[in-house]
Order: C-alpha cells, then sequence, then structure tokens
C-alpha cells in the first residue's frame, strides 16, 4: 500500500483559521518544494495561548501573527528546529509577545541551500527542552516528544486534550521528509516513527500542509510512512547487489517519477538509508565521512 498523502489544504494566506476547538493556523507565503503551501503557524488556546513554530521572517506574515495575537497572552513560542522555515521569527515574536522561546538545542548545521530548508544558523532557544517538557495554559496541555531524524533536534508536541500531535517535518500529509546527514539520522528517524505510532495520537498537525485525521488513519499513515522507508531501502540494496556504487546513479532510477529539483535532497535521504547500512554492518564506503559522492558496496550477504 501506498502512503495514502492528504494534499487538499483550504486556506489564504494570512488569514487566521480555527482548525479545532483549541487551535488556530496561519499559513506563511513561503510556498516550494520543501514546504508545499507553506508554513503553518499553530497558536494554541486562548487569551494566554503557545505558537508553535513561527516561521520564516516575512513582514507581512510577522504582521498576520500580529493580528491574530491581538489582546492575547503569548506564554511560548516552541519551535519543532531550527530550520529556515521554522524559526527566524522565533525570538523577534517572542520579543513582541514578551515570553520565551522553547525548542530541543540548535542540532548539527548542515546549512544545504539545495536542500530548500537550510540551517537557521542564528536560532539558539531560550530555553532548551527535551521529552517530558509540559507547558500548559487554561485549558491546553502540550507535551515535548524528542523524534530525531529530519533533524538531531527535532521535537514533536502531543496536545493531551485533543490526543493530537504537531508533528513539525517529521510526519507530513503531503509528502515524505528528507532526511539529511549528518545532522538527520535514518535510524534515529525510524525509531522516532516508531515512538509516535506507538501513542495513538487521533490527529497529527504538520508544519507544512493538512492534518492526518482519525486514530486508525494515523496509524496506517504512519505505518505506510515507514513502509515507504523500508522500501527505499530495499531498493539502494538492490541497487548494490546490481554493482551499482553511485547515489546518484541511484537516484536516477529510484526517483525517475519525482520533481528533479528534489533530486539533491533525494541524495541525501539515500546516503542517510547508506549510513544506516553501514553502522549495522551491511554496507562499506572507503571515505569515513561519505557523501553523496562516495562509493559503496555490499559487506554482508545478510543485505
Amino acid at each position: 500500500m501506498a502512503i495514502p498523502y492528504v494534499r487538499d489544504i483550504k486556506f489564504e494566506y494570512g488569514r487566521v483559521d480555527q482548525v479545532s476547538p483549541l487551535i488556530r493556523r496561519v499559513i506563511a507565503n513561503n510556498p516550494g518544494p520543501f514546504t508545499y503551501v507553506g508554513t503553518g503557524v499553530y497558536i494554541i488556546g486562548k487569551g494566554e495561548v503557545a505558537v508553535i513554530d513561527p516561521g520564516p521572517m516575512l513582514d507581512e506574515h510577522f504582521e498576520a501573527l500580529k493580528a491574530a495575537l491581538a489582546g492575547e497572552t503569548v506564554t511560548h513560542v516552541l519551535v519543532t528546529h531550527g530550520h529556515s522555515d521554522h524559526s527566524p521569527l522565533a525570538q523577534p515574536l517572542a520579543e513582541w509577545a514578551g515570553c520565551r522561546t522553547y525548542a530541543r538545542d540548535v542540532g548539527i548545521h548542515t546549512a544545504k541551500d539545495e536542500l530548500g530548508s537550510p540551517d537557521d544558523l542564528k536560532f539558539t532557544p531560550d530555553v532548551k527542552i527535551g521529552d517530558g517538557y509540559v507547558a500548559a495554559g487554561p485549558g491546553w496541555t502540550l507535551e515535548a516528544i524528542e523524534t530525531p531524524g529530519h533533524t538531531a533536534n527535532h521535537l514533536c508536541f502531543a496536545l493531551r486534550e485533543e490526543k493530537a500531535c504537531f508533528t513539525g517535518d517529521h510526519i507530513m500529509g503531503w509528502s515524505t521528509t528528507v532526511v539529511s546527514p549528518p545532522d538527520g539520522h535514518m535510524g534515529a528517524y525510524m525509531r522516532s516513527l516508531e515512538k509516535i505510532r506507538q501513542r495513538g495520537f487521533e490527529t497529527l498537525w504538520p508544519t507544512h500542509g493538512e492534518a492526518v485525521r482519525g486514530k486508525d488513519f494515523v496509524e496506517t499513515f504512519i505505518t505506510e510512512y515507514a513502509n515507504h522507508r523500508k522500501a527505499r531501502e530495499a531498493a539502494i540494496l538492490a541497487e548494490l547487489r546490481g554493482g551499482e556504487t553511485s547515489i546518484p546513479a541511484m537516484v536516477e532510477r529510484m526517483y525517475a517519477e519525482v520533481d528533479k529539483r528534489l533530486h539533491p535532497a533525494a541524495a541525501m535521504s539515500v546516503l542517510g538509508h547508506m549510513i544506516d547500512l553501514i553502522e549495522r554492518g551491511l554496507v562499506a564506503s572507503p571515505d569515513t565521512a561519505p557523501t553523496p559522492r562516495s562509493r559503496f558496496e555490499l559487506v554482508s550477504t545478510k543485505a
């Protein structure tokens, strides 16, 4: 079964939409092959609120958020990870609101522009948080969940009252996510997917695109998300068995139906798989720090 993507979304840039009893969303005008329609900023609660992933530093977007938050108290600005489409507005918004920023850490910088979401090198959270951290306000409770994989510092946030999870770039309804070494790690990503699956959430709210709704559908969606990665690994192993040693050549065949603008990101995800296979003793490379230009070969019949 293929991933049952959710790609329909109704919105207007800058408009604040009440998408659930406790959640409002404002979408920034930064569409692209990696951001879909743009960065969806979530406002949790009413009166005393939290904001998740304020997004890019665009003047009109900042003004839209200010208008959406007028007359309210922002108690927390929460960030899933420090990429340029998620975190640049976090500090300016927190300063405007008179609160602090909260995130896991700054991660391992890669700053690869070809991936569409380079690192936000200026972002450092005021408060570093991890598994089990709780932010709360009138009628809402958010719990931080460490989900390394897309980046080393990625967090998801569970909204307990609605059995929902804000998944950042960890799980997106419209597409798979990039797992780009050295910040991204495929083994950690697969473990984090299972970690979220086991929580039994009824709704997933990604930063890009529409929600994945319904407990059974969420379960199926995450399972197929993981199966997709397993299928990519199987395809890579088949390429290696056939004598292919080059990631770019693999990407040309494996991602033939994918927009070529995404091939550099695909190459990084294949590299993520290769590093995971090396760590598991199935594949080898002559380079101690492999890149997409490295050569790879099978070293185990188990593969």
